[in-house]
């Protein structure tokens, strides 16, 4: 039984998938060897390999490279990733493996992918998955277990089955909570609980955290229950103090970095924009009727522009006009590279494929520093140092 808490409403981009049909019975490792569990092993080790399913770009991956505690010894390293988008997978090779082409990051569709390929790179003492969420998402049809997407964390499920590693890191958007009123989180924790770990779900908020966006997202971590360890949700309050305005965020961009493309639009769209004050949007501004957008469905982030002195709104990976992100002061959409500010990838982070494309990983992708902090949470665990924690969003309820 799983207590939840409401979350605001949110958009969270994926590659896209082929229409397929799907099940829960998709878990099932079919004709793959398990791993064997080595308990003093893993209670043991210091170094932990990590293998991605729904890569993104490397936000994660780059995060965990980063994460650092007390202790030297313990860090987390690249094993091998999964992702479904080749430019996804050319940007992860690049900057995590350091070559686009890297034979550690398998690009496929996961219903059709070989595990063994997977095995074949290595075991992994941790797992890390951003199943897609269009499905969960309060912004959409929220079609669940129904749709498309939803039924794909069985994929994950089914890698903790066949590798059991020592810990897990799953991602979505804070929609998960009350898609199907709950009940589709609730079968979610179930199967990961009934994979053999102790879970600890949280809503973390980033802009609570140091990045400077507000992106409201569900992460599941999961601690092998044969090794008696409990993850505890690392506190916010050692970000109080932090910058975290896009002003900040987004000031002193290297003259000549990449990704600073800008979009063309239309004089209408800079006439709309010139209109709108910071913090606004096309239906909350003072628009004249020859610039109003005559919609039935209002969604507060169309045209909506950034206030200098706040975080960001959610950076998304895909959508029509109006959806870009704005700057405050120029009548303008921001660039790939000030998106990736507000995600706090490195300047020196390229990403592969179109500017379209470049938009779409970006906005799907989990930010750098979020991934860190919650990485360096899970080494302090097993390294047995003492950290500041608060008391997570969800309880459950044996």
């Amino acid at each position: 039984m799983t207590t939840m808490m409401d979350d605001s409403a949110e958009t969270h981009e994926v590659a896209q998938a082929e229409r397929a049909a799907h099940t829960v019975a998709a878990i099932a490792p079919d004709h793959v060897e398990v791993s064997a569990v080595n308990t003093g092993a893993d209670t043991c080790r210091t170094t932990f390999r990590l293998g991605e399913l729904f890569s993104g770009p490397g936000g994660i991956a780059l995060g965990a490279k980063y994460a650092k505690i007390d202790d030297p010894a313990y860090k987390i390293v690249h094993q091998w990733a999964n992702d479904f988008d080749v430019d996804t997978c050319r940007t992860y090779g690049r900057n995590v493996c350091g070559d686009a082409q890297s034979t550690s990051v398998v690009h496929g569709d996961i219903r059709t992918l070989d595990y063994r390929k997977l095995q074949e790179l290595g075991d992994i003492d941790g797992l890390a998955f951003g199943f897609p969420c269009n499905d969960f998402s309060q912004v959409g049809e929220r079609k669940g277990f129904e749709g498309t997407f939803g039924p794909l964390y069985t994929y994950g499920i089914k890698a903790l089955k066949i590798f059991k590693p020592a810990f897990f890191f799953a991602e979505n958007v804070g929609g998960l909570s009350s898609n199907k009123e709950g009940n589709a989180f609730a079968q979610i924790l179930l199967d990961m609980r009934e994979a053999g770990y102790k879970l600890t779900p949280h809503l973390y908020k980033f802009e609570q955290y140091g990045v400077p966006q507000a992106r409201h997202r569900i992460i599941i971590v999961g601690i092998r229950e044969d090794l008696g360890l409990t993850f505890k949700v690392p506190s916010p309050a050692a970000y109080a103090d932090k910058d975290v305005s896009v002003r900040t965020a987004l000031s002193g961009i290297p003259k000549g970095a990449s990704h600073q493309e800008r979009t063309r639009q239309s004089t209408t769209v800079v006439e709309r924009l010139k209109r709108i004050k910071p913090g606004q949007n096309a239906f909350t501004a003072n628009l004249p009727e020859e610039l109003q957008i005559k919609t039935k469905t209002k969604i507060s982030q169309i045209y909506r522009r950034l206030h200098p002195d706040k975080p960001s709104y959610t950076v998304t990976g895909s959508g029509g006009g109006g959806t870009h992100v704005y700057h405050w002061e120029e009548p303008r959409a921001l660039t790939n590279r000030e998106r990736a500010r507000l995600q706090t990838f490195p300047d020196w982070f390229q990403f592969e494929g179109s500017k379209e494309s470049v938009r779409k990983q970006i906005g799907m992708a989990v930010p750098v520093e979020g991934a860190r902090l919650i990485f360096e949470a899970i080494l302090k665990t097993f390294a047995g140092e003492d950290y500041e924690w608060v008391e997570p969003s969800f309880t459950e309820i044996d």
